[in-house]
């Protein structure tokens, strides 16, 4: 579950999270911590945990419905737009 949550900080989705997502994936952190911790697997409680993933598009099938696809520059490509700031720009009408 930590490993999860702290993957999220350098994953290119984040770059879009609000405080109201932050707060959701420490919750389903904590979902998470419990239902792997505990002494009997919840079917149910997984569920709700891979929903909670995929609404913070921490998923590959969650990000293909949403058409974001994150690229990562090799460390010789670092200057000019990557494709995330291409989509961000597009949202934001720029």
């Amino acid at each position: 579950a930590r490993r999860w949550y702290n993957a999220l900080k350098i994953s290119g989705q984040s770059e879009f999270f609000e405080p109201s997502d932050w707060a959701a994936a420490v919750l389903t952190a904590e979902a998470m911590s419990r239902l792997l911790s505990g002494s009997s697997f919840s079917a149910t409680l997984f569920a709700s945990i891979w929903s909670a993933m995929e609404s913070l598009l921490t998923t590959e099938q969650a990000r293909r419905r949403a058409h974001l696809e994150i690229q990562r520059a090799l460390a010789e490509e670092t200057e000019g737009p990557t494709a995330i700031d291409e989509y961000k720009a597009r949202l934001l009408g720029g």
